[in-house]
């Protein structure tokens, strides 16, 4: 092959001479005619050659035809002539045809069959295969793998059904091959079977049952999700699956359903069972799951976490708790923070004592109360005190009353006198465990 230093007259007409095929000269008046009938003369030795070297002497004239027409003086075309060709796009249009066309004739070579390989590699990788697949990507790469020794003379057999393993046969076979030294002439033979057998390969995998073949019911029936099913079952049977898998606490159970079913029924019921099992459900892909939903804003997803009680939640959480433009969000998310026991809460949710809406504020101060930190007694006493929403007042007596301790309960035992019953009462309750843990044990 001309590495480009070399005369460009010369190397075609020493592969000729060799060869007794005429080499088209360069023309020395470069019009759009001598172009074109230069070009037409290569093309009729692309037709012809028959070796890397042949299309090595074609690449070299196309190279001395792209040069020649970049320092052409061609008449540009009429502007006024709205059908006017111009020459040079024309003529650069062929050489670019021609340059594709010798890229088409070339090869195949063996690293093109390993590039293959390596492509089917990573299908088998990648994919998540059935049994039945399995089998079948077995089967293909037993297949291969003989056509390969036929014509490379190597033993290459898989072991093991063993994804991994038909994996390492395949990087085996891949290293064979490019380890054969297979010219492109000399060994076209060879590598035309073996790219024949690797593109069979390839169309094998393609075929091959994947876990996105099945459909939904299959692909649960084949992990076990319906294995729990006795002789009677409600309707449907998803669901019905669902409340055993409930009661056996298989959370990846529930996992599973709630990602593999599309219905917003299955996914409710998936997400209250969840809730419902609380801490029984918070392994760690569950937490996972949960706080992926929860960091978009899915107050189900919050209200699970706060069930079980999953402090990698917090951080979270505690950003939502400014979150005055939805009240709903703030509602289940400062009750989750309570649930969870956060303490880094503590002083966010002290400052929504103050905030303007009343339907809310209750919800902040029974997140305190159920964190159960003394640095709440002071703002809760406060609310207590001088709040003018009777149900904020209760929340704070109820919640200095979960914190528990004397400076807390004395704060509201003072309202035993209070005028709102519900009030009165959280203060009568508070008196009663001053009294019993003034007594002498």
């Amino acid at each position: 092959m001309s590495n480009g230093e070399d005369d460009p007259d010369d190397a075609p007409e020493e592969a000729s001479a060799d060869q007794d095929v005429d080499v088209p000269d360069l023309p020395e008046d470069v019009t759009e005619e001598s172009l074109t009938e230069y070009l037409d003369e290569i093309e009729a030795l692309l037709d012809d050659a028959e070796t890397e070297a042949d299309l090595d002497d074609v690449e070299a004239l196309l190279d001395d035809a792209a040069d020649s027409l970049a320092d052409a003086d061609l008449p540009e075309p009429d502007e006024e002539d709205e059908d006017a060709t111009d020459p040079r796009e024309t003529l650069e249009s062929r050489v670019d045809e021609l340059r594709s066309a010798l890229e088409d004739a070339r090869g195949p070579y063996a690293e093109d069959v390993v590039e293959s390989i390596e492509e089917a590699i990573g299908t088998i990788e990648d994919t998540k295969w059935t049994a039945d697949g399995t089998a079948d990507i077995e089967d293909a790469i037993e297949t291969f793998a003989t056509d390969v020794a036929t014509e490379l003379d190597v033993d290459v057999e898989p072991e093991t059904d063993d994804v991994d393993a038909l994996v390492l046969t395949l990087e085996s076979i891949a290293e064979a091959v490019s380890d054969a030294g297979l010219d492109p002439d000399a060994d076209a033979d060879t590598i035309g079977a073996l790219v024949e057998s690797v593109e069979t390969l390839s169309d094998d995998l393609e075929a091959a049952e994947e876990w996105d073949d099945l459909e939904t019911h299959e692909q649960l029936h084949a992990q076990g999700f319906y294995d729990v099913l006795g002789h009677y079952k409600d309707y449907p049977v998803e669901w019905s699956a669902l409340k055993v898998h409930e009661q056996e606490g298989n959370v990846e159970m529930i996992l599973l359903a709630l990602d593999s079913f599309q219905s917003e029924f299955m996914e409710r019921h998936c997400l209250e069972a969840l809730q419902r099992m609380g801490k029984r459900a918070a392994t760690e892909d569950a937490v996972d799951r949960m706080l992926e939903r929860a960091g978009k804003r899915d107050k189900p997803a919050i209200r699970i976490l706060g069930k079980m009680a999953a402090e990698e939640a917090t951080e979270t959480l505690v950003e939502y708790v400014d979150t005055d433009s939805d009240p709903q969000l703030q509602k289940v998310t400062f009750k989750a923070l309570g649930e969870i026991g956060a303490t880094e809460a503590v002083q966010p949710l002290a400052n929504k004592l103050e905030m303007e809406n009343d339907q809310v504020r209750p919800y902040a101060a029974r997140a305190l109360g159920l964190i159960g930190d003394t640095r709440a007694i002071d703002p809760l006493a406060e609310t207590l005190e001088s709040d003018d929403s009777d149900d904020v007042r209760a929340a704070a007596a109820w919640a200095l009353r979960q914190i528990g301790t004397a400076d807390a309960l004395e704060a509201v035992a003072e309202y035993a006198d209070e005028r709102v019953f519900i009030v009165q009462t959280e203060a009568e309750k508070a008196e009663t465990a001053l009294e019993a843990a003034a007594k002498p044990a």
